[in-house]
C-alpha cells in the first residue's frame, strides 16, 4: 500500500500488521516444499529460526501459515469495519500473540545459549519486530472511526 498523507494511521499500521504477518507465511509455506534457504540444511533452519530442532514439515508448518494468514485477515478487515467486534477481539488476540512472542524472546535473550544465530535473530529481528507489530495491531484494535463505520 502507497503512503498516502490522508490514509488514517491504524489503516497503515494494519497494513504492516498483515504485510509482515503474510510474508512470514509465504515463507513458512515455501519451506514445506522442503527448501531449506537461508540456511545450509534442516538442522541449522530450526535452529536458526526457532533456537531447537522442529522438523520443517507440512503438518508442522501448514497449521502455522494458516494462523498467520487468519491474523494477517482480521487484522486488516478491522482496518476496513473498525465497529464489528468480531474483527475487533480477533485483532486483539493478534496483539495478544504478538505480545506473548516478544515477551518469550526477551525470557529466551536470557536463558538461551547466546552467541548462537538465532540468540541474534531474537535480539535483532524477531523480538523487535513482534514488539512493533504488537503495538499496531493494538492501535488498529482500539481504533473506531466514525466515519467508516
Amino acid at each position: 500500500m502507497p503512503y498516502r498523507p490522508d490514509t488514517p494511521a491504524p489503516t497503515r499500521a494494519a497494513a504492516l500488521v498483515a504485510s509482515v504477518l503474510t510474508v512470514d507465511a509465504v515463507l513458512h509455506l515455501y519451506w514445506t516444499t522442503g527448501a531449506i534457504w537461508p540456511a545450509a540444511d534442516d538442522r541449522s533452519l530450526s535452529h536458526a529460526v526457532l533456537g531447537t530442532d522442529v522438523p520443517f514439515t507440512p503438518p508442522t508448518l501448514l497449521p502455522l501459515v494458516a494462523l498467520l494468514l487468519t491474523a494477517a485477515g482480521f487484522v486488516l478487515a478491522h482496518s476496513l469495519r473498525p465497529r464489528h467486534q468480531l474483527l475487533r477481539v480477533g485483532t486483539l488476540a493478534v496483539a495478544a500473540g504478538l505480545s506473548l512472542r516478544a515477551l518469550a524472546g526477551i525470557y529466551w535473550l536470557f536463558t538461551k545459549e547466546t552467541g548462537t544465530l538465532f540468540h541474534w535473530l531474537n535480539l535483532m529481528l524477531y523480538t523487535p519486530l513482534c514488539a512493533i507489530l504488537a503495538v499496531a495491531a493494538l492501535r488498529v484494535a482500539r481504533w473506531k472511526d466514525p466515519a467508516r463505520a
